[in-house]
């Protein structure tokens, strides 16, 4: 993440500074970004082949989307050094997690909603069984 000003103009200088671990871990973070943004974007594919689950698809293509902008940001911050690139990937990134969060407390509810409703089924059943296999 080096300026135009601190790079040496003597071109007879043949040191070659390695990458900080700093560099390394932030083009493994971006990379890494984009990585879980296209499993989002599968993910939310996916999930919209049913049409229930489309509710919870189609935010989440778009959330897949917003992280790999976020990664792109990110890249460019790392190229231009530009705080306006980096301002933009840590928003998008926010937009990532806020929408993320909101999908998981609806996934939850649904979850807990399937499984009262399955509860309630399998007792109508079992009592409706028992009223017929018990002879009067």
């Amino acid at each position: 993440m080096e300026t135009i000003d601190n790079l040496n103009p003597d071109s007879s200088s043949t040191s070659i500074n390695p990458p900080s671990m700093f560099q390394y871990n932030f083009e493994k973070m971006t990379n890494d970004m984009r990585f879980v943004g296209m499993f989002t974007i599968i993910y939310g594919a996916l999930t919209c082949l049913s049409i229930i689950g489309a509710l919870i698809g189609i935010p989440t293509i778009f959330i897949g989307l917003r992280m790999r902008e976020a990664a792109d940001q990110f890249s460019n911050f790392r190229v231009t050094n530009s705080a306006a690139s980096m301002r933009a990937g840590f928003e998008l990134q926010g937009r990532f997690f806020h929408i993320l969060k909101i999908l998981v407390i609806v996934q939850i509810v649904l979850i807990i909603l399937s499984i009262i409703f399955i509860i309630f089924f399998v007792a109508y059943f079992m009592n409706l069984f028992m009223q017929y296999s018990v002879p009067s």
